[in-house]
């Protein structure tokens, strides 16, 4: 498991993603998408993409999987009943239709009056949580969550389309900022006279 990379996760791209609502107008080029019950959203800063899904039930649980442009990937869930304290080190065992995850570190994180935990996988995990019907997750023996992937697949194949916009957008913008580098902003306006020299 690769701490560093969790941590920095955590608070560079999990909050962040979770405030998309106040994100630039720059990250908003992609609009977001409702797809078979998830919302799909482009990340704070344009730095990747996530997808995202409220359940009913006690505390009102909320599943966000968050994708970079650089292949890193997040999951968040959050309760409001949950006591889980920013920053605490967890355990938790994941399950998914195909197989599963165990003892695998996750941080504590608050968003919005509700508190949970953030974690991430290997880059195959989107594919592994797109072709599952569930997600269980358990505190040793514990029941954590148990919450239904329906629709994942084609909210996963949404999140990508997002997040190959976004890394193209960057390679796009500079090619038209080089392209117009020395072109004047007005090349019809008035030239100023110029002083002969006697």
């Amino acid at each position: 498991m690769r701490h560093s990379i969790l941590l920095r996760a955590i608070f560079s791209a999990a909050l962040a993603t979770w405030l998309f609502a106040s994100a630039p107008a720059s990250a908003q080029k992609y609009r977001a998408q409702d797809v078979r019950g998830w919302t799909v959203a482009a990340s704070k800063g344009g730095r990747g993409c996530f997808l995202t899904k409220d359940y009913g039930g006690v505390g009102g649980t909320t599943l966000l999987l968050g994708l970079g442009v650089d292949g890193e990937n997040h999951l968040s869930v959050l309760n409001y009943n949950w006591s889980i304290k920013p920053k605490e080190r967890l355990r938790l065992n994941f399950r998914l239709s195909g197989g599963g995850y165990s003892k695998h570190l996750a941080i504590g994180m608050a968003s919005d009056g509700k508190k949970g935990f953030v974690t991430n996988f290997e880059p195959k995990f989107p594919t592994y949580f797109a072709a599952s019907k569930a997600l269980q997750i358990y505190r040793g023996e514990v029941p954590v969550e148990q919450l239904s992937l329906d629709g994942s697949g084609a909210a996963v194949s949404e999140l990508r389309r997002c997040v190959d916009l976004h890394r193209t957008a960057p390679a796009a913008e500079a090619q038209e900022r080089e392209r117009s580098s020395n072109i004047p902003k007005d090349p019809f306006a008035p030239r100023p006279e110029r002083r002969s020299k006697r």
